[in-house]
C-alpha cells in the first residue's frame, strides 16, 4: 500500500446543520422517509445521524447510481437491508432504471399498513407524502425530477446545491418534501471520508485531487485491477505505489509537460471524472459486513 496521507476531512457547510433542525421539525408532516444512497457507497453514504433523526416514520432506501455499481455486491446490500428490516432497491436516477418499482413497493410493502388503514377508513384517495433525504450529490433532485416528469428540482453536479427544502406534487397524488442534502458533522471514520470524496460527494477543492487520484487507483489495483488495465493500459508492478500509478496513467495518456515531466494533476483530475462517470467499469467501493 502507499504511505500518502490525505488530510482528514471534514466538512460540515453551516446549511446542513440548518437541514438537520428542518428534518425534525417536518417529520409529522410525511408518512415516510425515503433515504437515497450511493450504490458504490451504501454505508458511507448513509448519514448515522439520520436513524434518530427519521425515527418512528417508515423507511425506504433507494440505492442510486446502481448503474454503475457491482451489481453482484448492489445484491448483497439488498439482502443486507432487507436482514434489518428495510426494503431497498436499485435505481438510476437520471435513465429512470427501476423507478417504475418505486411506488408500488412503498405501497405494497413500506406503507402497507397504512394504506389499509386508509382503505378501511374510506381515505384510499389521501395524499401520500414523503421525505426525500440523502447526501450531497447523491440524486435527490434526479430522483424528484425523473418521477415529476419535469424538472422541478435544481439539479448540478456538484454537493450541496439544494439549500432549502421544497415541496413537488406528482400526478398519482404524491407529494415529495426534497431536503437539502446532509452529511454529519464529524466524520469518525475517515475510511467513509475518503469513499465519499472519490464519488464527488465531498467537495473536490478541500482537497488535494492527486493524492486522492493516488488514493483510489491504489484500490482499484487491489480490488478492480480489471478496470485500470482496460481503460489505462496499466497494471500495478510490484512495489507501485499511488504516485507510480498515476505516473503511468499520465504517460499513457500522454499527458507531458515541459522538461518530459507528467502532468499529474490533470492525470487525477481524468481518474477521478472516469471513475465517477463510470467509464472505469462497474465498482463498489464497500460491501456489508459478513454477517
Amino acid at each position: 500500500m502507499d504511505n500518502t496521507e490525505i488530510k482528514t476531512i471534514q466538512w460540515f457547510p453551516g446549511h446542513m446543520a440548518k437541514t438537520r433542525r428542518m428534518i425534525k421539525s417536518n417529520l409529522p408532516l410525511v408518512d415516510a422517509v425515503v433515504e437515497i444512497l450511493d450504490a458504490r457507497t451504501p454505508l458511507s453514504s448513509r448519514n448515522p445521524e439520520m436513524d434518530i433523526m427519521t425515527a418512528g416514520k417508515p423507511r425506504m432506501v433507494l440505492l442510486n447510481k446502481c448503474d454503475v455499481a457491482d451489481e453482484k455486491s448492489t445484491q448483497r446490500w439488498i439482502n443486507r437491508f432487507r436482514q434489518l428490516g428495510i426494503t431497498a432497491l436499485p435505481v438510476d436516477c437520471k435513465s429512470g432504471k427501476g423507478l417504475k418499482s418505486f411506488l408500488p413497493t412503498l405501497k405494497n410493502d413500506v406503507l402497507k399498513e397504512l394504506m389499509d388503514k386508509r382503505k378501511q377508513n374510506g381515505m384510499s384517495g389521501a395524499a401520500i407524502r414523503l421525505m426525500i433525504v440523502g447526501i450531497p450529490n447523491v440524486g435527490k433532485s434526479s430522483f424528484i425530477n425523473k418521477m415529476a416528469g419535469s424538472k422541478r428540482a435544481k439539479v448540478e453536479d456538484r454537493p450541496g446545491v439544494t439549500r432549502t427544502k421544497q415541496w413537488v406534487k406528482l400526478d398519482n397524488n404524491v407529494e415529495l418534501l426534497d431536503m437539502p442534502g446532509v452529511l454529519w458533522p464529524k466524520f469518525d471514520d475517515q475510511t467513509a471520508a475518503l469513499k465519499l470524496a472519490f464519488t464527488g460527494a465531498i467537495k473536490d477543492d478541500i482537497l488535494d485531487i492527486e493524492t486522492l487520484a493516488m488514493k483510489l487507483l491504489l484500490f482499484l489495483s487491489e480490488n478492480y485491477p480489471q478496470s485500470i488495465a482496460g481503460r489505462y493500459k496499466v497494471t500495478a508492478d510490484e512495489g507501485d505505489g499511488g504516485f507510480e500509478l498515476l505516473e503511468k496513467v499520465g504517460r499513457k495518456r500522454g499527458m507531458m509537460i515541459s522538461g518530459g515531466e507528467i502532468n499529474t494533476e490533470r492525470a487525477a483530475i481524468t481518474v477521478l471524472d472516469e471513475f465517477r462517470s463510470g467509464k472505469l467499469g462497474r465498482i463498489t467501493l464497500e460491501l456489508p459486513a459478513e454477517e
